[in-house]
């Protein structure tokens, strides 16, 4: 049971969700491009979505895809450029994002799917939907392409400075998002660090490491994992703080990316090069579609009262519609009650921690602060 009493759902069961709400107005190929993914999760998926942004905009290229009328539209008067950091959250209430965000907040959308600027999407986000009751902070997981099964990583970059009790919580969240997405009851979890020994790391490390493998969390802690272990599949989910799980995964798709040009060029060298590359086409494709960011459908915020999926600032309409059937899936699998859930088991007395209560009256652990959010926010937020 859940703290509302809402029963969750075994992992792998679904409900029908509301529909999502997609920033039309986020991107760099925006609005053609993301009304183009849009359309086409709508059409070949049957995802129910809501477009958010520029009226006139959207009905034009809708009206160009012969779509006109079957996707609801909610106007926006502004949207965030994509350089736009965490201040435009203040400066834009009226942003395609924010707008999006009430629409969940109403009960009118179950889901935001956006390709705008990393930073102003989660700083809009954070404020319009608030975090979820006992989260101290929210994180981007991210999926990692390993065999046989995809891995987790989070957190890529929302928080870059946690506390221990704060990776706890990312393991929590991290096994709900294992749960619905790979489908597993009990996914394991890695703690990202220098070494496989538990004296390894620094005192945040050390510390999370003490109280994973001493705490009764619900979650399967299996230890350290090193970087090179990020590609092996070794466990299903890798916990990081902010600033190292964000270094990680760059670091690892320019890898990736060096690697496939690499080979790309080798099978192209020559007449023996072409024709080995043409046998082997098949799997050369399947590699490249494994490997495609576009695949997965971007990061998903966690840790707010409402599901925020984040597409690459570069996503074409292939990334748009993986981003939006994303979304859907997470929706329908009920992630924030899920979550719920988890965060429920690691919000104990043994963290030493005392509780507030906020503005909205759910309780909350103290915040630390934190150096991703504006320091001149306005009195009250």
């Amino acid at each position: 049971m859940t703290g509302t009493g809402t029963t969750v759902p075994h992992p792998g069961a679904t409900v029908r969700p509301l529909p999502i709400a997609v920033d039309t107005m986020g991107g760099d190929h925006a609005p053609t491009e993301i009304i183009a993914g849009a359309v086409d999760a709508s059409r070949e998926h049957g995802v129910r979505l809501v477009l958010v942004g520029q009226a006139p905009r959207i009905r034009r290229e809708l009206d160009r895809h012969g779509f006109m009328g079957k996707i609801p539209i909610v106007h926006a008067d502004e949207a965030l450029d994509m350089g736009e950091g965490a201040l435009a959250s203040w400066r834009k209430p009226r942003s395609s994002i924010a707008i999006a965000c009430h629409l969940i907040r109403q009960g009118r959308a179950s889901a935001l799917v956006s390709a705008g600027g990393t930073a102003g999407v989660v700083a809009t986000s954070r404020l319009r939907l608030k975090g979820q009751q006992g989260v101290m902070r929210p994180a981007i997981a991210v999926t990692l392409p390993t065999r046989p099964r995809p891995t987790i990583l989070l957190d890529a970059g929302a928080t870059t400075d946690v506390k221990p009790e704060g990776l706890v919580q990312y393991a929590a969240l991290g096994t709900a998002y294992a749960q619905i997405l790979l489908g597993l009851e009990r996914p394991t979890v890695g703690l990202l660090n220098i070494g496989e020994e538990p004296g390894k790391g620094g005192k945040l490390t050390k510390r999370a490491h003490e109280l994973l493998t001493g705490g009764s969390h619900g979650i399967e802690f299996a230890g350290n994992v090193e970087g090179h272990d990020l590609l092996s599949g070794r466990v299903d989910v890798v916990v990081a703080d902010g600033f190292t799980g964000n270094i990680a995964l760059k670091t690892m798709e320019g890898t990736i990316r060096t690697a496939f040009d690499e080979v790309r060029e080798t099978m192209s060298g020559g007449a023996a090069a072409r024709l080995g590359a043409l046998l082997q086409r098949r799997r050369l494709q399947d590699l490249r579609d494994r490997l495609d960011p576009d695949t997965y459908g971007g990061g998903v915020l966690l840790g707010l009262n409402g599901t925020v999926v984040i597409a690459h600032g570069a996503s074409q309409a292939r990334a748009i519609t993986s981003a939006c059937e994303l979304a859907h899936r997470l929706a329908a699998g009920r992630i924030v009650e899920r979550i719920r859930e988890q965060v429920a088991l690691t919000r104990t007395s043994r963290f030493g921690r005392r509780t507030h209560t906020d503005r909205d009256g759910a309780e909350t652990p103290p915040r630390e602060p934190d150096a991703a959010e504006p320091k001149d926010s306005p009195p009250g937020a």
